[in-house]
């Protein structure tokens, strides 16, 4: 799964908005093209790079500005063989563009700037996909009403390495996902952490209780539908 949106909160001026932009695109044009270890190769196919490459003419149509355009490895790598295509950062005017709604597959990092976390919060869940996303923020009222307001979306299958449990299939103590082998031998410690949060409305929870019926239900006022 990818988390191909950068949404960056508050003024695109602003210093930290700057400096973290200006490292993402340093991070990634750091990439070298290449089959080597820590090295980025080709996409699988050529109708792979094609699709890539459209969404990319596409954005730039639309007004995009290409920050860091890794179409240069198409044409650099030509005589190598392969389908090449270099890690490309795009800053979004709209945020009704198609490589903002959907997943490209391939190296490309869209950018948008909104002013707030509501309107970045609205942007998530007008999108019809639920892979990924993440979320960074320095304030503990917000993280914590995730906690709130998100439950798990996909449990994690414990299958096993051979096949289902109760059949002959089934081999070892362990699951497919690979980790339960660092698990054995792991003596883990969960350590949890609790930010003093102000009691106003934006951060309590249940404010917004309607009984019904006799039911009574709260209306979670965070992350609307994400």
């Amino acid at each position: 799964m990818a988390a191909s949106v950068l949404l960056l909160v508050g003024d695109p001026d602003g210093e930290r908005q700057k400096k973290l932009l200006a490292r993402v695109i340093e991070k990634a044009a750091a990439i070298e093209a290449g089959t080597e270890p820590k090295k980025m190769g080709p996409v699988i196919d050529d109708a792979s790079q094609s699709k890539i490459l459209k969404y990319i003419a596409q954005s730039e149509q639309n007004g995009a500005k290409v920050l860091l355009d890794g179409r240069t490895w198409t044409k650099e790598n030509s005589l190598k063989g392969g389908n090449w295509i270099g890690p490309t950062v795009l800053l979004h005017s709209s945020s009704d563009d198609k490589t903002m709604k959907e997943e490209v597959f391939g190296p490309v990092l869209s950018v948008y700037h909104v002013a707030t976390w509501q309107e970045a919060i609205a942007i998530e869940n007008r999108i019809p996909f639920g892979n990924a996303a993440a979320i960074y923020t320095s304030n503990g009222g917000h993280a914590e009403m995730l906690g709130v307001n998100i439950g798990i979306p996909v449990p994690r299958e414990p299958f096993s390495f051979g096949g289902l449990y109760g059949t002959q299939s089934k081999y070892g103590d362990l699951d497919i996902t690979g980790d339960g082998g660092i698990e054995f031998f792991t003596n883990r410690i969960k350590i949890t952490s609790k930010w003093p949060v102000p009691c106003v409305p934006e951060y309590t929870a249940g404010l917004a209780e309607q009984v019904v019926g006799g039911v009574t239900t709260d209306h979670a006022n965070f992350a609307g539908t994400m």
